[in-house]
């Protein structure tokens, strides 16, 4: 069974400017636990099936338009009604006040009602996004996640591989730490992920031999970002003589996380190389194909073949070109 997250409504009320017209418990106490929205129109109207009261439903000028025009004792059954189902929380759109018998009802079945100046539309988008973040499944990799040249690049593998030796280069490079060591990941569409530090150990870096230093400090606070999408995970393992590595890129490599599957290939680390200089042709590469061009399909048109004549016989296609 996939865990639930949630988040306090002191949380959602800071980060998206919202007023606290009324709430049965401190912010603090309060949570939120679904990632969807709601406008409440046909459950006002009478229609109540397949209503979710645990998403955040929103009151626009639509909506207390609609209850103004009934009559005293419609509005009241109406009202009473929705709050029956005693929503997670309700949010006033526009700085539109409640009416007194709206707030008595909500104080009645302990709903909190939140305010923000914004129009229903824009607000909601907010806080779609707002929510798709904070509630996302999430699972923590042990690796280094860093943004070259845009491109979020997440840095796995073994133990004292030098994951965050290169992670400094990077920096010193130009380019940002967004995580070192652990790397929160999350899933926030069906399409892409997106990955942070946990809190506590946010922008420090672990050296072997010199000790924890902290990036932002050291570096400045150019040097660190916060958060970033995952577009290409690099695999760093140490040189093995009898393992045949990609010369080519042939064949495109993922790896599944989450149920979305990520570019990933597998960079050899032996003296001599210089893995921050790869790591940043990869991430320019990456970006490339995604843009719709690919330089080994390109080779293969300038020596007059086609994929299908060399699968798996990357040395053959060597061998033409030199």
């Amino acid at each position: 069974m996939a865990q639930e997250y949630s988040v306090s409504l002191a949380k959602l009320v800071k980060n998206n400017s919202l007023k606290a017209l009324y709430t049965p418990k401190e912010l603090e106490e309060i949570f939120i636990k679904s990632k969807d929205v709601n406008r409440p129109g046909l459950i006002l109207a009478g229609y109540h099936d397949f209503f979710d009261p645990t998403r955040i439903q929103f009151f626009g000028l639509t909506e207390f338009g609609f209850i103004d025009s009934l009559t005293r004792e419609k509005r009241a059954q109406c009202l009473e009604h929705f709050f029956s189902y005693k929503p997670s929380c309700i949010i006033s759109t526009r700085n539109i006040e409640p009416a007194d018998d709206f707030m008595e009802l909500a104080k009645k079945f302990e709903v909190p009602v939140l305010q923000t100046a914004d129009s229903t539309s824009g607000s909601m988008s907010t806080l779609i996004s707002f929510l798709g973040v904070e509630l996302a499944e999430r699972i923590t990799r042990h690796g280094v996640f860093v943004e070259v040249y845009g491109e979020g690049v997440l840095i796995v593998g073994n133990s004292g591989v030098g994951k965050s030796e290169t992670a400094i280069e990077l920096i010193n490079r130009g380019h940002r730490l967004i995580a070192d060591d652990a790397v929160e990941i999350r899933r926030v569409s069906s399409k892409s992920l997106v990955g942070t530090a946990p809190e506590n150990i946010r922008h420090f870096m672990e050296l072997r031999g010199v000790g924890v230093i902290n990036a932002r400090n050291l570096f400045g606070i150019g040097a660190v970002k916060m958060t970033e999408k995952i577009d290409i995970i690099i695999n760093l393992e140490l040189w093995d003589e009898n393992k045949v590595y990609d010369r080519l890129g042939l064949e495109e490599e993922y790896m599944d996380i989450l149920g979305i599957k990520i570019p990933a290939i597998t960079v050899p680390v032996k003296p001599g190389r210089n893995l921050a200089i790869i790591i940043e042709c990869a991430a320019m590469n990456n970006r490339q194909k995604r843009m719709g061009y690919n330089a080994t399909k390109e080779l293969l048109q300038s020596l007059g073949m086609v994929d299908d004549d060399v699968p798996g016989s990357a040395p053959n296609v060597l061998e033409v070109w030199h």
